[in-house]
């Protein structure tokens, strides 16, 4: 008899949800209002150029986000094949795990999307 993992279910699919959500948002912010130019425009005009972006690369900072939209995908789709694929539930848990402890570098779905991630992956181990 297959049991479902409903609760890993659904706290693995939130997660994705705000990893890819945080990842989008900060590409958006990124690129809108752009390094140079900063969105304290007017007194402050070259304070993002002047600070070096506080010591992070523009290169580091993309890089970053898209991790955490790779990582939410990830997920994402680890919490769809575990509700479809009760049997596997643990080579999905550890990938669910897996990502969401990465996607912590990149401020991990506003933090509780990964601490959810990996609490749902908990659940489809144990």
């Amino acid at each position: 008899m297959q049991t479902k993992y409903i609760a890993s279910f659904a706290l693995s699919l939130v997660a994705g949800i705000l990893l890819v959500i945080n990842g989008l948002m900060s590409v958006i912010m990124l690129t809108s209002f752009g390094v140079n130019y900063g969105f304290m425009a007017g007194i402050m005009s070259g304070y993002a150029g002047m600070m070096g972006t506080f010591g992070v690369s523009f290169g580091l900072m993309m890089g970053l986000m898209i991790s955490s939209i790779v990582a939410g995908i990830v997920v994402l789709v680890g919490a769809f094949m575990l509700n479809s694929q009760p049997s596997d539930h643990f080579a999905w848990g550890v990938i669910i795990i897996i990502f969401s402890a990465i996607s912590f570098v990149s401020m991990g779905g506003f933090f509780i999307g990964a601490i959810l991630g990996v609490a749902g992956g908990a659940l489809a181990l144990s």
